[in-house]
C-alpha cells in the first residue's frame, strides 16, 4: 500500500479516537480497519472499573467488522494511534490479546500502521506475532 492509503487509516483512526472512554487511564486509542472492499471500520478503547472487561480499540474495529457481515472479512491493514491526555507522542502497538484477534482474521501480510504524531511505521502481523496460536493447531 502507499503513504495516501496509510495517511487516509491515521486520519480516521485519530478520529475514533474522540469516541474513546478512558475515564481511568486517560489513554484514548482509536483504530480504522480496512477491508479489502475499501470499507473501514472504526473502533475506541472503551475501559470500564473493572479493567479486565475493558476492549481495545483495535478489537471494538474487528468486532464491528464481523458483526456488519457480509464479505468484509477480507482484511487488509488497521491504523492505530493512541496517547495519554489528548496527546499522541509515542506508537500504540497493539496487545496480546488484540494481537490473537488479528490472528484470528488476517493473513501474516496483514499490515498494522503505527503513527506517533511524527512517523509512521508498518508492520506484518507475522512481524509483531511470529509463534502464533490458530485454528491451524487445532486440526
Amino acid at each position: 500500500m502507499d503513504d495516501k492509503i496509510y495517511l487516509d487509516l491515521i486520519e480516521k483512526a485519530t478520529y475514533a479516537r474522540v469516541n474513546a472512554y478512558a475515564p481511568y487511564s486517560g489513554y484514548k486509542v482509536g483504530a480504522a480497519l480496512l477491508c479489502s472492499d475499501g470499507t473501514v471500520f472504526k473502533g475506541a478503547n472503551i475501559e470500564n472499573s473493572a479493567f479486565s472487561e475493558t476492549v481495545c480499540a483495535e478489537r471494538v474495529a474487528f468486532f464491528n467488522a464481523i458483526s456488519k457481515g457480509g464479505d468484509r472479512r477480507d482484511f487488509k491493514a488497521i491504523a492505530i494511534v493512541g496517547g495519554k491526555n489528548n496527546k499522541i507522542i509515542d506508537f500504540a502497538s497493539p496487545c496480546g490479546a488484540c494481537r490473537q484477534v488479528m490472528r484470528e482474521f488476517c493473513s501474516d501480510k496483514f499490515e498494522i500502521i503505527l503513527y506517533n504524531g511524527k512517523e509512521i511505521q508498518v508492520h506484518t502481523l507475522y512481524d509483531m506475532l511470529p509463534y502464533d496460536f490458530s485454528a491451524k493447531n487445532l486440526k
